[in-house]
């Protein structure tokens, strides 16, 4: 059974970062990629960005990209989420996820794994 729990959420200034993680616990497969998603009060779940197991391919929505980096670290079963510039429409739940699709076509309801969420509070 995989298991991925999140951590690393708190409370920031716009302009601010934060780094979330997301480790995963169990036999998880290469073919899995990993994902973040959130949801901001009110709102459906959004893909944010994923990542191959490999590292080699990620894929972020428009809204994060130049602030957003995701990276992974195999050997500690973890995948990272460097959140810069952060602003006010940032604040969300933020989800880890995995399955097995191609980065380009990370839906919510195309994941096999979900983390519980951490919550990400940027204020102005």
């Amino acid at each position: 059974q995989v298991q991925l729990v999140e951590s690393g959420g708190g409370l920031v200034q716009a302009g601010g970062s934060l780094r979330l993680s997301c480790a995963a616990s169990g036999r998880i497969s290469s073919s899995y990629a990993v994902g973040w998603f959130r949801q901001a009060p009110g709102k459906e779940r959004e893909f944010v960005v994923a990542i191959t197991w490999s590292g080699v391919s990620t894929y972020y929505v428009d809204s994060v990209k130049g602030r957003f980096t995701i990276s992974r670290d195999n050997a500690k079963n973890t995948v990272y989420l460097q959140m810069n510039s952060l602003k006010p429409e940032d604040t969300a739940v933020y989800y880890c996820a995995a399955g097995i699709r191609p980065v380009r076509l990370f839906g919510p309801d195309d994941m096999d794994y979900w983390g519980k969420g951490i919550l990400v509070t940027v204020s102005s």
